[in-house]
């Protein structure tokens, strides 16, 4: 199936800097929350299954990209207000989406 380029501009795909990070040990799934400073759209939080390959204390810092304008989703205590991107591994474990270089948080994906 193929698609326009009006209908990828539907994805809003925002890069953001994680400023906290920590243990979700609630979850069903092995998972980290987050907090992403996406600057002029604020600072919203997530739920990752990210534990095989990210530590909570090395990820405050890192740039990311974001979907952000899906609904919050509720996942336990937890109000996911991004969804935070990603790709699967050989194991299918997630590795983050990240740019190579600092850019401005907000910045759009295009």
């Amino acid at each position: 199936m193929t698609i326009t380029y009006d209908d990828f501009l539907k994805v809003d795909i925002r890069v953001g800097t994680i400023t906290r990070a920590e243990p979700f040990p609630e979850a069903r799934k092995p998972a980290i929350r987050l907090w992403v400073d996406l600057g002029d759209l604020g600072e919203r939080k997530s739920s990752a299954q990210i534990t095989r390959h990210y530590d909570p204390a090395t990820l405050v810092g890192t740039q990311v990209l974001c979907v952000v304008n899906f609904p919050p989703r509720q996942i336990g205590p937890v109000r996911s207000e991004v969804l935070v991107l990603g790709v699967p591994d050989p194991d299918g474990e997630v590795v983050l989406i990240r740019p190579d270089l600092s850019v401005p948080n907000a910045g759009r994906l295009f």
